[in-house]
């Protein structure tokens, strides 16, 4: 998962939407004894696998790099308002009342720049994040779903999904590997 410090980007590299994959058999199905379909259930560690995706240290490694200049141009704005804000500090007993509020008005355009430029870098970052990442999860994503499909399975779940409900679950279910191992041999 991409979490950088003092910029955050809010979507986890893999969503609960990306991977539960609710596939139900058909109401009425059966066997053919006339016995209702049982559902039958996997699950995966989204986590683990994004991180073992071939591409995606690359792609965490470009968006890094692109971030850490969003960040060092946030700090340079920044740093521009603080000594502005401590120049008026320092000044304001000595100003006329008109000059006072035209440097106050100056500092709020400044905060007003600053906040515009940092909501432009964020939503630049994520959706460069976006752009580099999506074609990994849908490569997950389509390897999840040929597995449901090869082991017909009803679901799949999550369980690194954030806000997942999954309190425990039966290792043999586990499909992790499985996916990270078709991803690997996929990409050679």
């Amino acid at each position: 998962m991409i979490r950088l410090p003092y910029f955050p980007i809010v979507r986890p590299a893999l969503g609960a939407a990306v991977l539960l994959l609710a596939t139900a058999a058909a109401p009425g199905a059966a066997h053919a004894q006339g016995t209702p379909q049982v559902a039958r259930f996997g699950w995966v560690n989204s986590q683990l696998i994004i991180r073992q995706v071939p591409g995606y240290a690359e792609a965490e490694s470009t968006l890094n790099a692109e971030v850490a200049g969003y960040r060092d141009e946030v700090q340079k704005l920044q740093s521009q308002l603080d000594s502005t804000m401590r120049a008026y500090d320092r000044e304001q007993i000595a100003l006329s009342p008109s000059n006072r509020e035209a440097k106050q008005n100056a500092i709020r355009e400044l905060q007003q720049r600053l906040q515009q430029r940092y909501d432009e870098l964020q939503n630049q970052a994520a959706a460069r994040e976006r752009e580099l990442v999506s074609p990994l999860e849908e490569r997950v994503k389509g390897v999840i779903e040929g597995l449901r499909a090869e082991r017909n399975l009803s679901f799949i779940f999550d369980v690194g999904a954030p806000g997942n409900n999954v309190v425990a679950a039966d290792k043999a279910l586990d499909l992790t590997a499985i996916v990270v191992q078709r991803l690997q041999g996929a990409s050679k």
